[in-house]
């Protein structure tokens, strides 16, 4: 397989579609399009390992319950449970930013960082942006007071119980990451 060319198709400020030119195994010719985080330099074969986003995998001490957000994801055209995330500002540390997310998404504070993983991805046949995941402990009261005028974010806290219930719920969108982590929480009790 060899990347032989690649052309920007869109010039949008977050989210971009690559057409990728390349040949496969048996040296035929064939295009592939994707979105991207990346810049305009060549995005097919990043070696970065800076992710592109956090989510926070948040723990609330106080109430010993995981936190999770049903927010308005436009592509869904309704809600979508999932953790609070968002992309890395220039610059921006990856537990700085979850610190921030969190905080502006559901009105809590990380207290303590338990795991971070490095740059995952989630589904490269259509993108290669990447996250961290940064599995914390958390405190306060939660408020969606913080989010952007963009963001219809509501804020659950979830027993072990709960997070079983929710995931029988049959109607209910998920983010992938959420239902594995869901689904560890309410069959173990860990995330």
């Amino acid at each position: 397989m060899q990347i032989s060319g690649v052309h920007k198709l869109t010039d949008m400020r977050h989210l971009n579609l690559f057409s990728v030119d390349y040949q496969d195994k048996k040296g035929k010719d064939k295009t592939w399009t994707y979105a991207s985080r990346s810049g305009p330099d060549n995005p097919a074969g990043r070696t970065d390992t800076v992710p592109d986003a956090v989510v926070v995998v948040p723990f609330h001490t106080t109430q010993k319950k995981l936190v999770i957000i049903k927010e308005f994801r436009v592509v869904l055209g309704g809600y979508q449970y999932g953790f609070p995330a968002g992309l890395l500002d220039p610059e921006e540390e990856t537990e700085q930013a979850g610190r921030r997310e969190l905080f502006e998404e559901t009105g809590l504070r990380l207290t303590r960082v338990l795991q971070m993983s490095p740059a995952v991805y989630s589904s490269s046949g259509m993108t290669d942006e990447s996250v961290s995941l940064l599995y914390a402990e958390c405190d306060g009261t939660p408020s969606s007071a913080h989010t952007e005028d963009s963001e219809d974010i509501q804020v659950k806290l979830l027993s072990r119980d709960a997070a079983g219930q929710l995931l029988l719920q049959p109607c209910a969108m998920f983010d992938v990451k959420t239902w594995i982590v869901l689904q560890t929480f309410a069959s173990h009790g860990v995330f």
